[in-house]
């Protein structure tokens, strides 16, 4: 068996990340660790949802000596980009070796418009066939900022209570305890942006660790040196924020 683990699904869990994503899913999958697979690459959230639900929709109902005998036609530049997600998604559907390779192969050609429907396609096929060779079931969890191991990639922003920048002490408090916590933890930090009152995180976290009870210890820990953060944070796993969306969801949340 293998099952497409929806973003949406994932974010339903993280309403209440007090609790670690692995147990939830323990609760609902009786799977091992060798069969959660977590998608690495950062794809768009849209292009992850059209292509599960497209996915659910256009397996290959034709046979795979049809599907082989126009399988080449997403190398040719005249076919619709339409026409090759169909055929990508059928490819991705069956299990067979031949065509794991002719998905890799495409995904190889320089400047591809599809890249990102073909990586999926790539991670449907791969997960089949191994699920086939194991004869176990494979989970594949989709985040818009996706992972690596069994680590999930977090966006992450801190602000200022009165609205003020954050300053050179406060920069190297935050750093400070975000080194401590997340090691202790096995997270770490791939990125860290200060601008103006805002401190964005970049962080890859274990899926054992509830994260929002993690970043709640983090940024108290980081107030005992002067009660300068606001107690409420955003934490996101869909994308990484643009100001002016960091700026409009403290608006809605009257933090502004």
């Amino acid at each position: 068996m293998i099952l497409l683990f929806e973003i949406e699904i994932l974010e339903i869990m993280l309403l209440n990340t007090h609790e670690n994503i692995y147990d939830l899913l323990n609760e609902f999958l009786d799977i091992s660790d060798n069969g959660i697979n977590i998608l690495e690459e950062q794809i768009n959230s849209d292009t992850q949802l059209e292509y599960l639900e497209f996915s659910r929709n256009h397996k290959n109902k034709s046979g795979e000596e049809d599907l082989f005998l126009y399988k080449d036609e997403i190398f040719n530049e005249d076919i619709s980009v339409d026409r090759k997600k169909n055929i990508l998604v059928q490819l991705a559907s069956i299990n067979d070796v031949e065509a794991y390779r002719t998905i890799e192969k495409y995904l190889r050609k320089p400047g591809i418009r599809l890249y990102e429907w073909a990586y999926m396609a790539l991670q449907e096929s791969r997960l089949l066939i191994e699920s086939n060779l194991l004869g176990e079931s494979k989970v594949l969890i989709t985040t818009g900022l996706g992972g690596k191991g069994l680590k999930l990639r977090y966006f992450i922003v801190f602000f200022t209570l009165d609205g003020t920048s954050i300053t050179k002490l406060q920069k190297k408090i935050i750093k400070s305890e975000l080194d401590y916590s997340l090691k202790r933890k096995g997270a770490e930090i791939e990125d860290i942006i200060f601008k103006d009152r805002f401190a964005c995180i970049l962080s890859m976290v274990p899926m054992q660790i509830p994260v929002q009870k993690l970043f709640n210890k983090i940024l108290f820990e980081c107030n005992q040196f002067g009660n300068f953060l606001f107690d409420d944070f955003i934490i996101t796993n869909v994308k990484v924020l643009s100001m002016d969306e960091i700026q409009e969801l403290l608006a809605i949340n009257n933090h502004i």
